[in-house]
């Protein structure tokens, strides 16, 4: 147990660590979704295509992202195409008593119009088909290279309208790809869509990429790298490419984690003494504050939602890997949170802050829970043998996390009660570390 402790908190200079992880996957590979499982009694749905707005909407099937969405979350059941007697564009269009019979709860129409300047409109509109009540109607207007993300708006607000909680298709997942076999390997850092399409390449290097971080804003990730064959932590700007070294200092850099402002930045650190501890960088000014000073391993820094003087951490000082809480500048000794299990690891609190995800052993394998923080009661949320990097999405509802299919790594995601999972695979082989972004504007 100590030992595993161990890698987890020096996986930064382990490239041999990465390597047994195994084959990996080639630098250009897709995520494709598989739904692995979904509520019991999902909610039929019919998402009739939408008039199209050739050439302007690129050849974008604008229905078939949104059922793709919410279908991913495993709450719904979409109708087959062929099996639609009515394919209405408008509400006014929508015969309530005709799709019922076709039992189905919800219908979805909506047109993609081009517009005078050069935009792209479209319009959605929910029929409740029970009422025969026209519930939603939202319209987003872009341009055509952003179709796709008004397509995953349009799903966030019909996801919100029937569920009650609000959508995050329309968000961002970073991630790390690896191409090749040891020695020769290529790292890539990877920023795509929630669904795994859109992807950009952020940075590349044949030295080790890990821990990507989002800053609150979703401009910016930070990141460890290897670059210069020594652990050092940037930060690099996903649009423009603009990237600055924040901290190489002597030992170990790694494990960034911005502030909820965006200021600044939780770091572990070992220093020329070798033993790892949480620092806290003010990214401005490179101002340097040691937040913890023990004997044991400190790392994995996770700020709580607020002011940002709330940060969960990974610690061995009790003997085995827990996570403890700490207040930046009080004078009290962090405070120990979790206590089911003897591995407790890598900690990401909730949006609301009210639920810890962490990596936790449970039997023989490693698994990703979720701690209720109030009544510390955890809930064991995956099923595989090794998982690790766990990430809530911006909404709270879902966490994606690394695991294993069939020699590969994957990455997961499920929902908070554990109902609902999703697998997204490259066509090719291994990705890692995953880190779900912030709601954008």
């Amino acid at each position: 147990m100590k030992e595993r402790m161990k890698q987890t908190a020096i996986r930064f200079l382990a490239a041999c660590l990465l390597a047994a992880l195994g084959a990996a996957s080639p630098a250009f590979a897709q995520l494709k979704l598989t739904i692995t499982s979904g509520v019991t009694d999902p909610i039929p749905i019919a998402i009739v295509p939408f008039s199209r707005a050739v050439p302007a909407d690129g050849g974008l099937d604008v229905a078939q992202v949104i059922q793709r969405d919410l279908e991913s979350t495993g709450r719904f059941k979409a109708m087959d195409r062929k099996d639609m007697v009515f394919t209405p564009t408008t509400s006014v269009e929508v015969d309530a008593a005709g799709w019922k019979q076709q039992r189905v709860d919800y219908v979805v129409v909506g047109r993609v119009t081009a517009q005078p300047d050069g935009q792209v409109r479209i319009d959605a509109e929910l029929v409740n088909v029970l009422t025969g009540q026209r519930v939603a109607g939202p319209y987003f207007v872009g341009t055509s290279t952003n179709l796709r993300n008004s397509a995953h708006r349009i799903a966030d607000a019909l996801f919100e309208k029937i569920i009650g909680v609000k959508g995050a298709f329309a968000t961002r997942i970073a991630y790390v790809s690896v191409d090749g076999k040891p020695p020769k390997q290529t790292y890539e850092l990877f920023v795509a869509d929630s669904d795994g399409f859109n992807r950009t390449r952020i940075f590349a290097s044949p030295m080790p990429i890990m821990s990507p971080a989002w800053s609150p804003d979703g401009e910016w990730l930070a990141y460890v790298s290897f670059e210069r064959r020594t652990s050092a932590v940037y930060v690099q700007h996903r649009r423009t490419g603009k990237q600055t070294m924040v901290s190489a200092r002597a030992g170990i850099n790694g494990a960034p984690a911005f502030s909820p402002d965006g200021k600044k930045l939780a770091l572990t650190l070992s220093g020329s003494s070798g033993n790892l501890d949480i620092y806290l960088l003010t990214l401005a000014t490179n101002e340097l504050k040691r937040l913890t000073e023990d004997p044991g391993i400190d790392t994995e820094a996770s700020f709580a939602p607020g002011d940002g003087n709330t940060i969960y951490f990974t610690s061995d000082r009790s003997g085995s890997p827990q996570v403890y809480r700490l207040t930046v500048g009080s004078s009290e000794r962090p405070k120990r949170v979790t206590f089911q299990g003897g591995y407790n690891a890598r900690p990401r609190v909730s949006p609301d802050g009210k639920q810890l995800a962490v990596l936790t052993q449970d039997g023989g394998s490693f698994r990703i829970g979720v701690q209720d923080l109030a009544n510390g009661t955890v809930q064991i949320l995956s099923k595989g043998v090794q998982e690790e990097s766990p990430s809530f999405a911006p909404n709270g509802a879902m966490l994606i996390f690394a695991g294993r299919d069939r020699g590969h790594g994957v990455l997961q995601t499920v929902s908070i009660d554990g109902l609902t999972s999703a697998r997204l695979d490259a066509d090719a082989g291994e990705v890692r570390e995953p880190i779900w972004g912030p709601f954008l504007p």
